[in-house]
């Protein structure tokens, strides 16, 4: 490391970042609060203050706020997809992966401010801006498109009824993970009748 270096680290108290690490710190603070307020009540000013970098540095990395948000979506549902599509291949079963996602307890934890799957559900929302419905449909897409083929490995598994239309069911399980948000409002006993709706779920799968 050169002496100017040194003296301009010194001076400056923090390290340069690189164009790349510069980029994904932008993510990672948006990811975080588009998470905890959603995309209408987030400003660009909250994420560059959260990086440490003025508003147009933001603005250099990802050209508008819609095209920022459609980054940290991209990258959400990529990190969820790997995740589930990673857990099948590590050798857990179909089921078993589906009935923990679906478990109230973790659809909670999954829902809350901060979360992705407040992200998804804040996204769900977005479907009417112009600059946002391609990008939300997208992901959406993806999302099934994962659903989808882990119904097509539980049937290769025998562990899911073959007769089931594998995009049918994905769509089937994307629907309720959306109307959460509809159940959370007016659903009475919520925790009891969430589980009944994940066992119904499951063995509608299974054919139990």
């Amino acid at each position: 490391m050169s002496e100017s270096t040194k003296r301009t680290r010194r001076s400056t108290g923090r390290v340069r970042m690189t164009p790349a690490e510069r980029r994904e710190s932008i993510l990672t603070a948006a990811t975080e609060l588009f998470a905890d307020t959603g995309y209408q009540r987030t400003k660009v000013s909250a994420v560059a203050a959260r990086v440490g970098v003025s508003e147009p540095v933001v603005f250099q990395n990802f050209g508008t706020k819609s095209a920022l948000y459609q980054a940290v979506l991209d990258r959400a549902v990529s990190h969820v997809c790997a995740r589930l599509t990673e857990a099948v291949e590590a050798g857990r079963s179909v089921t078993d992966l589906l009935s923990g996602f679906l478990e109230p307890e973790h659809m909670v934890r999954f829902h809350s401010r901060g979360s992705l799957g407040f992200l998804f559900a804040d996204a769900f929302t977005l479907s009417g801006e112009p600059e946002l419905r391609d990008a939300v449909g997208a992901a959406h897409q993806r999302f099934a498109g994962t659903f989808a083929e882990l119904v097509r490995e539980g049937q290769r598994e025998g562990a899911l009824r073959r007769d089931l239309d594998p995009d049918a069911a994905a769509w089937w399980l994307m629907s309720l993970l959306h109307a959460r948000t509809f159940r959370t409002a007016f659903m009475p006993e919520q925790q009891a009748l969430e589980g009944q709706l994940v066992a119904m779920t499951l063995d509608t799968l299974t054919g139990s």
